[in-house]
């Protein structure tokens, strides 16, 4: 599976952000899904005291969440540790992962923000434009606005505002347990990703696909450092 656009990755910090507030209105925040079979979930992970990351991607049976797929690609960090920048960081070896996979998925979710942005540009919009693909923003904190506090119970949720706009949703995956902050990131409804990060966690807070990328990632990490 690859890109179906591109743009240069080598930017500096405000050309960086340029690209973001230009790339922001191409988002389609209503619903462009297919029938969901196959659900991608992302993570990245670094390795300590090194200039590598690891790209991880599973794919879920959207059914029964039983696990089709999953792929790792390790690559060396090309762009510095800004806010709000993570996805020059991290999309480049996750797109390199994307093209291992031997099935596509119908929707990806990321470990991270999506509209949910200082520039409406989040890493689940930045990777959901450029892979075509309809996308969703699943962050385990905020990143920017307000909200109130959702009820305790699981479904339970809040807007996101900032400037008076609502950006995501504050969202109870389980009963007393701490919110996931959930974006759109591409071609799709926030009601509908607020339903689709409701059905991935059936047990736990953060969605399956979350934690099965992260688990994925950080194995990959753990052996390197067991054989050392």
């Amino acid at each position: 599976m690859k890109p179906t656009s591109k743009h240069q990755w080598d930017l500096s910090e405000a050309r960086a952000k340029e690209l973001q507030e230009n790339l922001s209105p191409k988002i389609i925040k209503i619903d462009q899904l297919p029938t969901v079979k196959f659900i991608a979930g992302t993570d990245v992970s670094y390795k300590k005291d090194t200039d590598k990351i690891i790209a991880a991607i599973v794919i879920l049976n959207a059914e029964n969440l039983e696990l089709v797929e999953s792929v790792t690609v390790e690559d060396t960090v090309s762009f510095p540790y800004i806010p709000g920048l993570f996805s020059f960081r991290e999309i480049p070896p996750l797109i390199k992962a994307f093209e291992k996979l031997k099935t596509s998925p119908d929707l990806v979710v990321c470990d991270g923000q999506g509209y949910a942005h200082p520039r409406r540009f989040g890493l689940a919009c930045h990777l959901g434009l450029l892979m075509d693909i309809p996308s969703i923003g699943c962050a385990k904190n905020m990143m920017i606005g307000k909200y109130k506090e959702p009820d305790i119970t699981r479904g339970s949720f809040c807007k996101i505002i900032d400037n008076e706009e609502t950006i995501g949703r504050v969202l109870r995956t389980q009963n007393n347990v701490k919110p996931v902050y959930v974006s759109i990131g591409h071609k799709i409804s926030l009601e509908t990703a607020t339903e689709w990060i409701l059905k991935l966690s059936p047990k736990y807070r953060l969605p399956e696909t979350t934690r099965l990328s992260d688990q994925l990632s950080k194995g990959v990490e753990n052996q390197r450092l067991n054989a050392t």
